[in-house]
């Protein structure tokens, strides 16, 4: 059994599950492109946070200050469509609560820090996103 084995049962879950991208997933692009396309201008992948280099937003208006993630289903533990895994909970359960715990810490840190912070859900409708950031925007304009 090697080091690996405790989150990828086979080396093909662990390519599989390395190949899943952080960044630039399709519903991101989606939003992106239309916010894009409307003529608002924007940083991807920023950190807001210079005492925490690590947390990232999805979309990012830095002079206005509003951070936008758009979180996938699974990892980050939608109420609605996320299942519980079947192959390895024991390491999997704790990681999906870690996420959910440091995206509460992250909102927090950044409205503290005097940012407006969106979550969507991948699953949501991409014309009701693009709307609720551009109204956003507009109020802080």
């Amino acid at each position: 059994m090697t080091d690996n084995a405790s989150w990828a049962k086979t080396p093909a879950v662990r390519r599989n599950m390395q190949a899943i991208r952080s960044r630039d997933t399709k519903p991101e692009l989606l939003v992106r492109r239309e916010l894009h396309r409307r003529g608002w201008r924007f940083r991807v992948a920023y950190r807001p946070l210079p005492e925490d280099r690590r947390r990232t937003v999805d979309i990012a208006f830095t002079r206005l200050k509003v951070a936008i993630h758009i979180d996938g289903c699974y990892w980050h533990g939608c109420p609605e469509h996320f299942i519980p895994p079947k192959t390895n909970p024991d390491y999997w359960m704790p990681k999906i609560q870690r996420n959910i715990d440091r995206d509460k810490d992250t909102d927090e840190k950044l409205s503290a820090a005097g940012w407006t912070v969106l979550r969507f859900w991948e699953h949501d409708r991409r014309s009701r996103v693009v709307e609720a950031i551009e109204q956003t925007l507009r109020e802080k304009t």
